[in-house]
């Protein structure tokens, strides 16, 4: 059974009918056959797997990527390609397009772009039918709802992503550089990307490490993508800027 992502509820609005929401979007979410991580966790392709121990992400626990829709898109559509459904909460300019250019399936995505006050109430009501969630915490995080959230997500086996910062996390990354490929001088097109990752271990405390990422980093049995776009010459009188993650 799917939800497609225009009928997907969008909580917003004043608390009593943001709460409503979220009792009706659990509601329909219990209806569906749960896809459940492997016991060891999922295996992430390619130099997305040297970011991790083991190369997976592990269920039952939070990673954080901090600066990067980019990185974040990358690890998602890879983890969930199997056919998992998974959620993003709070990311309101989530593409559409730029993710299944990523490999995410709509057809198994909940979308929740903007749930308000309510974000910590939903995305405890996702980990608890869905195997992956990406949240964007709208406030910084206590240790204490930290740790309630994490003992909810042992219990339920669910991977959690959170797109900033968290007081308890099994890693944490952070894009710290960005090359393009296809560019000579001021032109050329665009066919490729590659991130520098910065790896920092269990609650902090492990010792940062970096790696390099090439996006899109697809399944060795799929084509390359052709190019992107042509870049247009530079003018010298036109401000330049650092592209981002």
């Amino acid at each position: 059974m799917s939800i497609p992502l225009t009928s997907v509820p969008r909580v917003a609005g004043p608390a009593g009918a943001a709460a409503e929401r979220v009792s009706e979007l659990q509601a329909r979410i219990h209806g569906m056959q749960r896809d459940r991580f492997a016991s060891g966790g999922r295996q992430l392709p390619g130099s997305l797997g040297r970011l991790l121990p083991e190369g997976a992400l592990r269920t039952g626990v939070v990673y954080t990527i901090e600066n990067s829709t980019s990185l974040l898109m990358a690890v998602l559509g890879a983890a969930a390609a199997d056919g998992g459904w998974s959620a993003v909460v709070g990311v309101p300019d989530f593409g559409a397009e730029a993710a299944t250019g990523f490999g995410i399936d709509l057809e198994r995505l909940v979308l929740v772009p903007d749930p308000g006050d309510q974000w910590l109430a939903v995305t405890a009501a996702l980990v608890d039918v869905l195997p992956l969630v990406v949240v964007h915490p709208q406030r910084p995080v206590g240790d204490t709802e930290a740790a309630r959230l994490g003992a909810r997500l042992r219990q339920t086996g669910c991977t959690l992503i959170v797109a900033g910062s968290w007081s308890q996390s099994e890693a944490d990354l952070r894009v710290t550089g960005t090359r393009w490929d296809g560019l000579g001088s001021g032109h050329g097109y665009l066919s490729g990307r590659e991130l520098t990752v910065s790896v920092t271990g269990r609650n902090g405390s492990g010792r940062r490490r970096s790696e390099r990422v090439r996006l899109p980093d697809l399944p060795a049995a799929e084509p390359a993508p052709g190019p992107l776009m042509p870049a247009a010459p530079l003018r010298a009188d036109l401000p330049r800027h650092p592209a981002t993650g």
